[in-house]
């Protein structure tokens, strides 16, 4: 039998390394110049030119990493929104096997919410972006976390038919296709508020799904029969 053949431990040019590590240093200055200079001006009043000078990078180099000024806007948001799903995906799996479908979905946003109240005026223009569909490189990384967010919501509705919690005939795609669009309309609404609070946000977002869950019907409740809401202070 030949012997196995060993192969030589593949070496890492230290000039690779730096060129990398000076592409990670301008892709953050560039999301801070961006964070900058929207929040004080605004972004209407905010040019690239501007970004480009703040975050000390040619013109040229910022186009590498943003398409255009809404690109620049999921830039800001990509990284942190990419991790804030990581740990709500995390938040939600350690939830005890009894708790419904819309405690698993308001599980799924509170870490949303907690994140866009930290940074309202950057948030209020993401937002507002987020809602147009667009090309560049970072609007590609946004969506394919959005889907990832959706696909969740579709996993958590096919257990809640499976385990008889949801009645309806629809496939778990089309139901959970309205719940992400009444849980993306609410937190638009809420982030709009004077002082955007997350508990007062998330109580919000449980009674719209309460109600979309239990209907419109004569003596239905927000809350479902003889049930209350839990405190999202809690």
């Amino acid at each position: 039998m030949a012997a196995p053949v060993r192969r030589m431990p593949r070496r890492v040019s230290p000039e690779l390394g730096l060129r990398e590590l000076n592409k990670i240093e301008k892709r953050q200055s560039i999301r801070q110049a961006a964070r900058e200079l929207f929040s004080k001006y605004g972004y209407d009043e905010t040019t690239l030119r501007q970004i480009a000078q703040r975050a000390h990078v040619g013109l040229g180099t910022l186009f590498n990493y943003a398409q255009d000024k809404r690109d620049l806007v999921f830039l800001i948001c990509n990284e942190e929104l990419a991790q804030v799903l990581d740990e709500a995906l995390e938040a939600v799996e350690a939830l005890p096997p009894d708790r419904t479908l819309v405690d698993r979905i308001i599980e799924l946003y509170r870490r949303h919410y907690e994140y866009f109240s930290k940074d309202v005026a950057i948030s209020r223009l993401a937002l507002k972006e987020f809602g147009f569909i667009s090309g560049g490189k970072q609007a590609e990384a946004f969506y394919t976390t959005a889907w990832r967010l959706m696909h969740t919501v579709d996993t958590l509705v096919r257990k809640a038919q499976k385990d008889g919690e949801i009645e309806s005939g629809e496939d778990a795609a089309t139901i959970g296709h309205v719940i992400f669009l009444v849980v993306s309309g609410a937190i638009r609404w809420w982030i709009t508020s004077r002082f955007p609070e997350p508990s007062a946000g998330l109580a919000e977002l449980r009674r719209l799904l309460e109600l979309q869950f239990h209907g419109f019907r004569h003596g239905a409740s927000a809350n479902g029969p003889d049930q209350a809401a839990p405190s999202e202070t809690a």
